[in-house]
């Protein structure tokens, strides 16, 4: 069962869409006022979701400046993989067995949706379509805190400076990564657990990929 939505986490989902979007920017400040107006709610939500921004790393308080978007350096990204690809690969795992036929369509539709936005540099698109490919096993995988975990961790990449400006230059590196979510598709097919978490773990989330997030 999911949790009810407060109006901090509508600011918190606003905030990283913005992010996610490229309309917020690394060491840019945060304008409290104009989310508050934004999203006609006070100030008071908007406060609590730059805080917990905050505490996970995606947002520094600066002394006289407020709030502002961090960056991830190379070497945090690959830090974040390699505690990301366990979690990652035991969602997959406890998901393994209770995916149904419609669950892995909706995967495979997600995949040529992905195709699509690389062939169209739609990078926006690309992201989104692979967070819905991940989503429907680790919601699947029945661990809130498992979930939850895995959610603020990749969060932290919503900074990097990989944007819709340079996504063309990385059309092969894109495509790659689609061809790893068939091979993951895959293996759901076949209920290979311990395929699964092996490929998730070193594969798909191998450190040596995290300076890609970085370009």
């Amino acid at each position: 069962m999911k949790k009810y939505k407060t109006l901090k986490d509508h600011v918190y989902s606003y905030i990283t869409e913005q992010v996610l979007e490229g309309n917020l920017l690394p060491s840019q400040r945060i304008n409290e006022t104009a989310i508050s107006q934004e999203l006609s709610v006070s100030r008071t939500p908007v406060r609590e979701a730059l805080i917990q921004l905050s505490c996970e790393g995606i947002l520094e308080n600066v002394p006289r400046k407020g709030f502002v978007l961090k960056g991830v350096s190379e070497k945090e990204a690959s830090e974040l993989y390699i505690v990301i690809g366990p979690l990652d690969g035991t969602a997959a795992q406890m998901a393994c067995d209770i995916l149904t036929e419609k669950d892995l369509s909706r995967m495979d539709f997600y995949i040529q949706s992905m195709d699509l936005a690389i062939k169209t540099d739609n990078y926006e698109m690309y992201l989104e379509q692979q967070e819905l490919f991940h989503s429907v096993y680790i919601e699947k995988c029945d661990n809130e805190v498992l979930e939850d975990t895995i959610s603020r961790l990749k969060s932290k990449f919503f900074t990097r400076g990989f944007s819709k400006d340079n996504a063309s230059r990385s059309k092969e590196y894109l495509a790659l990564i689609n061809d790893e979510h068939r091979e993951i598709l895959r293996l759901f097919k076949e209920v290979d657990k311990n395929a699964l978490f092996d490929y998730i773990t070193n594969v798909h989330w191998s450190p040596s990929n995290a300076h890609h997030e970085l370009l």
